[in-house]
């Protein structure tokens, strides 16, 4: 691991068992399945792909909410699966995670002072009540909310307000990397653009390293330095953000790419636009486990597995034995249109004006 390594996975593997009939055990799911990463301090890295592509779990591996049934997490140079008492204690605070619903994720009966104020009593009980409750004003200006919200609980305010709830709360025990499990996609796009924003601002002033989970590429690519593509519970490409979207590599990506909706009337859908829907984790397809919705599939891809390799030496790795021959053969080049007029960039332009057109810090719109 590089010093500028924050968070290393390798080989990391999660299956769950689920109940069968008697006498017959259903083969596991294979949620995460062999994933291996490096994080670097400072970024943020966000991770794409269909529902059931196994992200939500790699995320919650990532944070050790879920203990893996192999591989290794390092977090600071040091293996989490072992972690006990004062230095899981110790994790806790470092590693910070905001979950995909603000409501669901916050107790009804619990006041906003003490959801943001629980973290501060568990990571410094040396803090005064006073010292709390002025840390807990001083978190809530820092996203946006104002301190006499603090009195008020979850289910008096908007969808935006409670994910900023959510993000002060994460905030609170002062961690240097924060995890966000789809943040923003229970949200309206006007209240989606001050939420990005506000990650990005954060990130920027208290130094954080961020690894988000989202299926809006607009997110993706407003806000992230590097991207890893996830499919049926394997990464199949990682690269820089700007080259993921200029020059993707896998199919798969290709096809994510592809499928953004097209706003030009009679304009031909790319050839890499694919249907069907992901297997089922439980029975994956041998061989590339993408070759049963892949348009350039080859025997080959039926029988042997892809590694994730880089190839090209350019830290753009893909898995994918043909990657080469389908970029020859088939360049991606986005049309013209799609970056000037898409619904990608037309969803970058919302975030940008909703944020310079906001007059108070804190949003009315909800969900």
């Amino acid at each position: 691991m590089s010093d500028d390594t924050i968070l290393s996975a390798r080989g990391l593997t999660r299956h769950f068992q689920g109940a069968g009939a008697p006498f017959r055990k259903p083969p596991p799911v294979r949620a995460v399945d062999g994933v291996s990463l490096d994080i670097r301090r400072g970024e943020t890295f966000a991770i794409v792909g269909e529902s059931g592509s196994g992200k939500s779990t790699l995320a919650r591996l990532l944070a050790r909410l879920l203990e893996p049934t192999a591989g290794s997490v390092a977090f600071e140079g040091r293996e989490i699966a072992g972690l006990s008492g004062k230095a899981l204690k110790e994790l806790r605070r470092d590693v910070q995670f905001i979950f995909q619903d603000p409501f669901s994720s916050l107790n009804p009966r619990a006041s906003v002072g003490t959801l943001i104020g629980e973290p501060l009593e568990t990571h410094f009980p040396q803090m005064s009540a006073a010292e709390r409750r002025d840390r807990v004003a001083e978190l809530l200006t820092q996203v946006g909310l104002r301190p006499e919200h603090m009195g008020r609980y979850p289910h008096e305010f908007s969808g935006g307000q409670r994910q900023r709830i959510g993000i002060a709360r994460a905030l609170a025990s002062r961690p240097t990397l924060v995890i966000g499990d789809e943040p923003v996609s229970a949200l309206d796009v006007s209240v989606q653009a001050q939420v990005v924003n506000l990650l990005a601002d954060l990130r920027e002033a208290l130094g954080l390293t961020l690894i988000v989970i989202a299926h809006d590429l607009a997110v993706i690519r407003h806000m992230s330095n590097r991207v890893a593509v996830m499919y049926l519970g394997t990464l199949v490409e990682l690269g820089d953000t700007d080259e993921i979207f200029a020059t993707p590599r896998h199919p798969y990506t290709r096809a994510l790419l592809a499928a953004i909706p097209e706003p030009v009337p009679g304009l031909d859908r790319p050839a890499e636009a694919i249907g069907g829907e992901i297997p089922s984790p439980a029975a994956p397809p041998p061989g590339c486990r993408f070759h049963t919705r892949c348009p350039y599939a080859r025997e080959r891809c039926r029988i042997d597995v892809p590694e994730l390799l880089d190839d090209a030496g350019d830290g753009h790795p893909v898995a994918c034995h043909f990657w080469r021959e389908i970029a020859a053969e088939n360049p991606f080049a986005p049309p013209a249109h799609r970056d000037e007029d898409g619904p990608a960039a037309a969803r970058i332009a919302l975030y940008r004006r909703a944020v310079a057109q906001a007059e108070s810090p804190t949003p009315t719109t909800g969900k």
